[in-house]
């Protein structure tokens, strides 16, 4: 037993360390890539397009490893938590993972509680936003981005954990809008 016990604390070690915050992300300035995708919210799916969401205001774009995971869910409740005051803001949440429509249908219904749209990421997605999972690199890692309406990102978080990417989203947005609230051509 003692055993197995060393040798799963080194396992659970060695995933931790390699999906450091290091390993990730955009920085912080940076042009993000521009995409279209499936998306799916309130169990209907449809094309997201990253240009036109920016057109709007602000996105708050957030990549899970997997629907229906603890963390994932865990973080997908907080975001609906919280969509609404982003919204107040301008701002447009949607949440990315390497999963099917058909499953990012359901997630977007009882996880996401039809507050916010959860899209396809596939692996060249995942690639081009540099959030690739060590252990499993066709999966994203948990990273968390806000873009300005340029298309230049304002904030990044990148923890296994969900903790700290609502908190730290919020404040890049309320940042944002205290900066450009009611200003034409918002950047």
């Amino acid at each position: 037993m003692r055993l197995f016990s060393l040798a799963a604390t080194t396992v659970i070690a060695a995933a931790v360390t390699f999906a450091s915050p290091a390993l990730a992300a955009l920085a912080v300035g940076a042009k993000v890539p521009m995409f279209a995708t499936k998306a799916s919210l309130a169990g209907k799916p449809f094309d997201f397009s990253l240009a036109a969401a920016l057109k709007k205001g602000p996105v708050v774009l957030y990549f899970f490893p997997a629907a229906f995971t603890p963390g994932c869910t865990v973080e997908a409740n907080a975001f609906a938590d919280a969509t609404d005051d982003f919204a107040r803001m301008g701002a447009t949440v949607i949440g990315m993972s390497n999963d099917p429509i058909e499953k990012l249908n359901e997630f977007s219904v009882k996880e996401c509680r039809n507050k916010f749209a959860v899209g396809v990421a596939d692996k060249a997605l995942i690639d081009k936003y540099d959030v690739p999972l060590a252990m499993m690199p066709s999966r994203s890692n948990r990273t968390s981005y806000v873009i300005a309406p340029d298309g230049k990102i304002l904030f990044v978080h990148s923890e296994m954990a969900p903790k700290g990417h609502i908190t730290g989203t919020m404040a890049a947005v309320k940042a944002w809008h205290a900066a450009y609230a009611g200003k034409k051509g918002a950047k």
